[in-house]
Order: C-alpha cells, then structure tokens, then sequence
C-alpha cells in the first residue's frame, strides 16, 4: 500500500525544515532586536536622526552582500555548510554589537549580521524547496516565515522585560548591550542542530555524491520511490541541453518575465512597511501612547498578531492558493494602514489607535509575510533558482534599506509632523499596498498545487511568452512530488 502516510517520512522532513528554517528565526530575531535597543543606544552614542536611521538601516547593506553571495556559496560548499557559515557569522555578529565600544564598530558587526541575513534568506528558501514534497511545500516553506515571525515576537518580549526591569539610565548604560547579546541562545541551538540535518539530494546528485543523494531520499520516501525519484534527478543531470543551459545566466525572454515577479513580489513584502513596524514599532507607537513601556508593549502584541497569522496562513497556502491570498493581502494591508493613518492623524484614544496596526499584522502575516518566500522557491527552473533567489532578495533588501533610512527622517520632520500628526508613513505605506494589489492581480498565475516544471510556464504566459514545455513522464512525476523537478 503507497498511502500518503507510507510513501513520506514527513515527520523526518518536519524536523529537517524546522531546522534549516532556523537561518529565518535569527533573521527575525536579528532585525527586530533593534527596535528595544534603538532609543537608549541612539542616546549612548548621541546619534542625529539620520545616524539613528544607519544604525538600523546598515545591516541591509550586509545583507545586499549576503544574497549577492549566497547562490555561488550555496552551488559551491552545498546548501548545509551555507547554513552553517551563516550561523557563525550571527553569532560574531552578536558578540560584536553587544561589546562595541564605538558606533563605528557597531556597525560593522552589525553590517556583518547583515550579511548572514542576506545568505539566511536566499539558502533557507532554497534547502526547504528542494527537500519538501509538492503536497506540502507550501506548509513546510512557510515554518521559514513562522521561524521568523516567532523569533521576532520572543525578542519583542524579550524587549520589553529588559526595559522594564532598567531604569532608563541604565538602559542607557548597558541595557541595550543586554538585548542584542540575548540572540546568543538562538544562535547556539542553530549551530548544535545543523550539524544533524542533510544535504540537499539535489546537489548531492549534481555533485556526483549519489550514496549520499539516495540516502536522504530513502529517509524521506520508501525505497522504492526513492530509488525512481534519484534515477529521475540523475537523468536530468546529464542531459547535454540542461548542463548548456545551467553553464551562463541570460537576461532573455524566458528569465526577465520570472525575475519581474520574483522582484515586484520581494519588494512588495518590503514596501507595504511591514519592518519599518517591526524596526521602528515603539518609536512609531509612542506618537500614540507617549510612553515607552507601553509602545514596547504594543510592538510585542503586533508580533504576536503577525505570529498568528502566519499560523492561519499555514492551514491555507495549499488549500486557497498562493495568489488569492496575496490579493486578499494588499488589499486588507491598504484598508488597515488607512485607517490606522486616520487614527493617527486625529489622535484617536487608546486601542482605536492600534487596531488598524493589530489587524495589519494579522492579515500580513497570514499572507504576504510568508507566500513570497514560497513563491519565490517555486517560481525560477532549477537550474537558475539560486541565482534568480538571490536578485530577488537583493531587491527585497534595497527596498528595505531605503524605506528603514527614511522612516526616522520622516518621522521628525517638523512639516510631516505638523500635516500628518506621525501617520505620513502609514498614509505612504497604505497606497504602495494597493499597488501591490494591482500587480499581482496582472501577472501572479496560481502555483498551488502545479509541478515545479510547469509553473515558469504559467508564469510566461502572463507576460505573453510562448515556451515549449516537455511533458511529464512517470517518472518525472515521482521527481515532482520531492520537489526535485526534471529539466
């Protein structure tokens, strides 16, 4: 019987996601640690507004760095050494921030945190894609958004019992040391469990290590199937017309349509001001609640929404599909910032001035938080994926750098203050959002449930590209099913 139960160790593909989705919980962790330490550090090292906006902002030049590098890395040591290095260099990173004793060497290190970011965001993706079966790759490449979110929503409490506990001028003095040096403990589990996860089967195949290849594949298969699945990886590896085409990227036809999409939605998980909420959250809400516990407060509980969901969006990626979703997601993101504008814009009392943020988190979470990193692992050819992967959150990068170094400017400018009462960015970040919505209606095909080989073509035909697509065989078929498509 080849029940769905019998044919997938998914318990054995649960635990070796979870841990190469770890690279995203210290990527959550690592960015929005600095929202509990950006006032009292920015006080220790007496920062201008536009210092304030580097100290957080620099880390995704480090982070530009990490995608520019990560597909090379990955394609050279293998996806699993990748991870490790990217472990190492958080944990410097860590060390570094916390000890520095000027903010030229802050950020520096922190720079450095950003390019494990950067390497953390294109080979997560990418390892998760290549292990997990079709029918769940949705679920498992969304434990990489969970990961994040959660890390996120621990530093976020964390935060906040840091703060409480320290009188301001302690905080000051040492406290924001004690925050960032609290992302030692996630660092450490990372690098005490990547050493039990495996090596992609894909590149084990594509670098001749075919024990090592099946191995992994009888773990998470039966051995029959595992044995069709790897003379189906093998065979795609030597045909002549596939090893031409992985020998040079082209910008043709057939690759500028894929990164289109692959950039717009990487820049629209950044533009509709997602982390300038999780960077900026209690400097932003403490033009509401004009206290700083209570902004910290705030920031954790928008976390936790955004947590929950990306827990809901988990239980529908597969069943509504990818592009519904993303719909439903720019435009409640542009309903929610809108009103959350109002409500700043007219001072409205307590939770009413929240609500809008709180309802933003959810929705996001549930949507855009997590289905553009699958997308992204699903909609390049394998033999480009890296690559495409890493432009792609190259330009996810540079929309974030740009938005987090001109948030703190254009929260003190005195005229937008005046105008807009603090809630400009929220006005601006609503109507990227509702652009958002217009381009993915326009050129995002659905890609739940369709073979990995087959979704560049749906994605073409959007852009009014005709490409020839070779049919499934059997065995392809069993390939498509461990996300390992043929070429």
């Amino acid at each position: 019987m080849d029940s769905r139960q019998k044919r997938y160790n998914m318990k054995y593909v649960i635990l070796c996601c979870t841990v190469a989705a770890f690279g995203g919980l210290l990527m959550g962790y690592d960015s929005s640690i600095i929202s509990g330490a950006i006032e009292p550090l920015s006080e220790y090292f007496q920062l201008t507004p536009a210092e304030t906006g580097w100290a957080v902002s620099n880390i995704l030049l480090g982070s530009l760095v990490g995608c520019f590098i990560a597909p090379r890395l990955s394609d050279v040591l293998g996806r699993k050494k990748s991870l490790a290095i990217t472990a190492l260099l958080f944990t410097v990173s860590v060390i570094g921030t916390a000890i520095a004793h000027n903010f030229t060497v802050f950020v520096l290190f922190r720079i450095i945190g950003g390019l494990a970011i950067g390497l953390a965001s294109v080979i997560s993706p990418i390892y998760l894609a290549e292990l997990s079966p079709s029918k769940f790759r949705g679920r498992t490449t969304a434990l990489y958004a969970v990961c994040c979110v959660g890390g996120q929503s621990v530093v976020l409490l964390t935060n906040y019992f840091i703060t409480k506990s320290m009188l301001p001028e302690a905080m000051i003095a040492m406290g924001w040391r004690y925050i960032l040096a609290t992302a030692l403990v996630p660092c450490a589990l990372f690098i005490f469990f990547i050493a039990f996860i495996p090596e992609s089967p894909r590149w084990n195949v594509l670098k001749g290590k075919y024990d090592a290849a099946l191995d992994t594949l009888t773990k998470i298969s039966n051995r029959e199937h595992a044995e069709s699945v790897f003379s189906e990886i093998k065979h795609s590896f030597s045909d002549e017309t596939a090893r031409q085409h992985k020998a040079r990227f082209r910008l043709d036809k057939t690759t500028v349509p894929l990164l289109v999409i692959g950039i717009g939605l990487a820049v629209g998980n950044q533009i509709s001001g997602i982390n300038v909420i999780q960077y900026f959250g209690p400097t932003l809400l403490k033009n509401v609640s004009g206290s700083v516990d209570s902004a910290l407060l705030q920031t954790f509980w928008l976390s936790v929404c955004q947590f929950i969901g990306v827990l809901a969006g988990m239980t529908l990626i597969d069943k509504v599909g990818r592009r519904k979703l993303l719909l439903l997601g720019a435009i409640t993101s542009c309903i929610c910032l809108a009103y959350s504008f109002i409500a700043f814009y007219y001072h409205l009392p307590g939770l009413l001035a929240v609500i809008g943020l709180f309802a933003y988190m959810i929705f996001f979470g549930m949507t855009w938080g997590q289905i553009v990193w699958t997308v992204l692992g699903e909609i390049f050819p394998t033999e480009i994926r890296s690559i495409c992967v890493g432009i792609s959150i190259c330009a996810m990068s540079m929309a974030n750098f740009i938005i987090s170094s001109t948030f703190p400017i254009m929260n003190s400018n005195p005229l937008l203050l005046d105008m807009f009462h603090g809630g400009f960015p929220l006005l601006l970040f609503a109507i990227f959002s509702l652009g958002m919505y217009f381009f993915t209606f326009r050129y995002l095909p659905e890609t739940a449930g369709v073979s990995l080989e087959k979704i560049h073509g749906l994605v073409l035909e959007k852009f009014n590209v005709d490409v020839e697509l070779p049919a499934a065989t059997s065995s392809s078929k069993s390939a498509e099913s461990l996300n390992i498509p043929r070429h």
